[in-house]
This record gives structure tokens, C-alpha cells and sequence, in this order.
């Protein structure tokens, strides 16, 4: 490919394509690599909690979604403990518009892919390509099972939750007001409802965090089963339910690259990892791709901010990335892994102790307040 680049990406994901904008603001060209779409057989289930933090990155480079309908502000938060704690967020209280949005990924998809259609500086390139492409600087974000970290000798440290992800969608007999709701059980699952469709919606995207050895029961049950066991679990609190979507499941586990930037083998140029090739932490909070489009935004300032005379593959200015993010990612997935193995300890002294903790919490306005912020990146 005779096109000179100044970073190639490989990995046209949400992260890859906000980084791809990112940088090509900064006027600097850029190949985004992208494998073959395979063809569609089922519709993506998914749908993302973003944070205030993020929505402004996205809005900076075109890449929200343009319906109104395909992003539900969340007005606040209720979390059930497997007792009687509980904890409550509220946007109100923390003084802003909406703690978050609850995004379709289908959505925020193709905005990305249209912004990226008519940004200059960025080339699309979709793999096989026929020449090879090279760049001081190469950015991968190909997600957990990424195969140019694999190439490189970078060990991906991962350890399996006991638990798998079923993603659904459901339609509520009762609207969902703005409210996302999450449940602890006592058989350590975790169920959470996202509104979805707008303010007046009364559809949600469930996330069922199940325990291993009932996912196949699960996946077996007819819809109208699946909707009554999720009902039950919820305590009938957006009444009936009936399944809009198909059942989609992925296994859970908490991973961090050994490395997150390096030399090419050959010294050509230097490569850094983001997104799930980077890291992968529990679902829980709700934290996953607000982090992976950190990193982007991240690596963005830190070469924006770059001495002129500072190549883009100066592993110095690269380790400022790395020892940024990975400072955070600590933090962060120490606190969902916490919280993760806290509710699936099945001792009763635990699950008092939990509980009680939930209570106390909520009521501790100050580290509660301070809490939210950090999961609303304002703090």
C-alpha cells in the first residue's frame, strides 16, 4: 500500500474507530485495519452503560448516537443486595443530568463507522490486505483474543469467574423510569435491567451474570420460562415480562496484558494495546467499555501532547499511557472483583456482613458521592 501512515489501528471496534477519530483530528493519518465482517445471523443483543466522561469524547468527535432513542439517560440506580442491603444513586444528588446512558451498540456502531466515513486521515483497510502496512506507531485494539498480542509473545494473565453473561432484551409491562436496576442473589448471580428506548420506554437490555453450572438449564428454558425466572429474581419490580430478543451468552474473567506497549521483533516501530486486548474486568459496575474508550482517549492526549521533536514510536512517550492506564485499571478491577467474589461467599456470616456494608454504605453520603463520580469519570 503506497499510503504512508502515521498509525495504523488494527481493530475497528468502538475503541479503535473513537481512536482512529481521535488521532485523525490531530492530523494525523491513520490506517484502521478491519477483518471481514462475517454475516449477521442473529441481532447484536448488547447495549453499553457510558459515562458522562465518555459521552463527551464521542460527542467530540461525532461518534454519539444521533437518535435520541438509541441513548436512555439514567436518572439513577438501585442495587439489591441478597438480604436486605441495598444502595441507591441518584443524579439529582450528585448534581448532573444523568449518571450515565444506556447505549445500543448497533447504534453507536454505525455512528462510529459514518464519522470515521467522512473524517480525512482516516483509511480504511480490510484484512487481507494486499500490500503490507507499516507505521511508527501501531495501536491494538482486536479485543480478548487478539491476534497480533499473541504474535508478539505478550501474555494475556486471565483468570474465569465461575460465572458466564446471558444478554437479552425484554419488554416491561410497567415502564422502567430511567432506572437501572441490578440484584445480588444468594446463589452469587447477578441480574441487572438497563433501560433502554427513551424516557417513556418500558423495554430493558438484561445482563444475567450466571453461575456456570446453571447456564445450560438457563439457555434450555422456552422464553416465556426464562422471562418468569428473571421476573422472580427481580421481584416482579417492572412487572411481566416478555423476551424481545434472542439469548446470547460469553464467558466472564478478569485479564490484564503483562505489557501494554513494546517494540515491534523487528524494531520497525512500537505497538501499544487497548481496549479488552489490553484488559477485561467484570461486568458488574458496568465499567468495561467506558475503560477500553479511556484508553483511547488517553493515548490520544498523550500524543497530542508530545514534544515535536518526540517520534509517535518513543517508548518513553508511550510507558506515560501505559503507567496512566494501568494505574486505573487497578483500581478499578480490584473493585469489581471485590464485589464479585463478596456476593458469591455462600456463609451466612457473609451475606449478614454483606448486606450490613450496603446499608452503611448508602448512608455514608460522602464516599457514596465520591463513588459515583469516579464511575462517572469526574473525579
Amino acid at each position: 500500500m503506497a499510503a504512508s501512515f502515521d498509525v495504523c489501528i488494527r481493530g475497528a471496534g468502538i475503541v479503535g474507530r473513537t481512536l482512529a477519530l481521535l488521532l485523525a483530528r490531530e492530523r494525523l493519518q491513520v490506517a484502521l485495519i478491519a477483518a471481514a465482517k462475517p454475516p449477521q445471523t442473529a441481532p447484536d443483543v448488547r447495549a453499553y452503560a457510558l459515562s458522562p466522561a465518555v459521552r463527551a469524547v464521542l460527542e467530540s468527535v461525532r461518534g454519539w448516537p444521533a437518535d435520541a432513542l438509541a441513548a436512555t439517560p439514567v436518572l439513577a440506580m438501585q442495587v439489591h443486595g441478597d438480604q436486605q442491603g441495598a444502595v441507591h444513586f441518584s443524579a439529582a444528588q450528585q448534581g448532573v443530568p444523568a449518571l450515565g446512558w444506556i447505549v445500543d451498540v448497533p447504534a453507536l456502531e454505525r455512528q462510529l463507522e459514518q464519522a470515521c466515513h467522512y473524517q480525512s486521515g482516516i483509511t480504511p483497510v480490510t484484512v487481507p490486505a494486499p500490500d503490507p502496512i507499516s507505521a511508527p506507531l501501531t495501536v491494538i485494539c482486536e479485543g480478548r483474543a487478539s491476534g497480533t498480542r499473541a504474535a508478539l509473545g505478550v501474555d494475556y494473565e486471565s483468570v474465569h469467574y465461575t460465572q458466564q453473561a446471558i444478554a437479552t432484551r425484554a419488554e416491561c409491562e410497567k415502564p422502567h423510569g430511567q432506572i437501572a436496576r441490578q440484584w445480588f442473589t444468594a446463589d452469587g448471580d447477578i441480574l441487572a435491567f438497563l433501560p433502554l428506548g427513551g424516557p417513556q420506554g418500558k423495554e430493558v437490555a438484561v445482563i444475567w451474570s450466571v453461575q456456570q453450572a446453571r447456564l445450560s438449564d438457563s439457555l434450555a428454558e422456552d422464553d416465556a420460562a426464562f422471562a418468569e425466572r428473571l421476573q422472580a429474581i427481580s421481584g416482579n419490580a417492572l412487572g411481566a415480562l416478555r423476551l424481545n430478543a434472542p439469548r446470547a451468552h460469553w464467558p466472564l474473567l478478569l485479564a490484564r496484558a503483562v505489557r501494554w506497549v513494546g517494540a515491534w521483533p523487528d524494531q520497525s516501530g512500537s505497538f501499544a494495546l487497548a481496549g479488552d486486548a489490553a484488559h477485561a474486568m467484570h461486568p458488574l459496575a458496568g465499567q468495561g467499555v467506558n475503560f477500553g474508550l479511556g484508553d483511547a482517549a488517553e493515548l490520544a492526549r498523550v500524543i497530542a501532547a508530545r514534544q515535536a521533536w518526540r517520534s509517535l514510536s518513543d517508548l518513553k512517550l508511550l510507558r506515560r499511557y501505559e503507567r496512566a492506564r494501568q494505574a486505573q485499571w487497578l483500581r478499578f478491577a480490584a473493585a469489581t472483583d471485590g464485589l464479585q467474589r463478596l456476593f458469591t461467599r455462600p456463609e451466612p456470616g457473609v451475606a449478614w456482613l454483606r448486606n450490613q456494608a450496603m446499608q452503611w454504605f448508602d448512608r455514608i453520603t460522602p464516599i457514596k458521592s465520591r463513588a459515583a463520580r469516579a464511575a462517572m469519570g469526574l473525579d
